[in-house]
């Protein structure tokens, strides 16, 4: 199967990011485009009880940051020579990574596990988990080496 459009899924994270070798060495492969996606949670939501400049100025904060970020990692994939795009989102992270599969017929999804196991893991659910078992193309999952 030939793989022309790379979901990488990102948080921010230098555990995320151990996705990115694995995605590069697939593009290189198959000449494919590189999507990089920062799905956040909505802050609105987390302090809708509250006072809403709080929100607001947590989101300012937040895409300024996230922008910034996925420039970053989306100019130093151009520079090694990938064709690469990024999708900011918000919303439910295992959902909106599907929809966004979805959305741009993305060939398979590549993502990082964060190890987490025994309660976290039940508390936080796993986001990986659910990714592969609702997504309708291959999900590469990389589990990042602990330093």
């Amino acid at each position: 199967m030939a793989y022309k459009k790379i979901l990488v899924s990102l948080d921010g994270s230098a555990l995320a990011e151990a996705a990115l070798p694995h995605a590069q060495t697939l593009a290189s492969d198959e000449d494919a485009q590189i999507i990089l996606l920062r799905v956040s949670a909505d802050p609105a939501a987390e302090f809708s009880f509250s006072d809403p400049s709080i929100a607001d100025n947590l989101i300012q904060e937040m895409e300024v940051e996230t922008l910034s970020y996925m420039q970053s990692v989306r100019g130093k994939l151009q520079k090694a020579g990938f064709r690469t795009s990024f999708l900011i989102r918000q919303g439910a992270i295992a959902e909106t990574i599907l929809q966004v599969a979805a959305e741009i017929n993305a060939d398979v999804i590549v993502m990082s596990t964060h190890g987490r196991s025994g309660v976290k893991r039940w508390l936080l659910g796993s986001v990986a988990d659910r990714v592969v078992t609702h997504s309708e193309v291959p999900v590469m999952l990389i589990r990042p080496l602990l330093a």
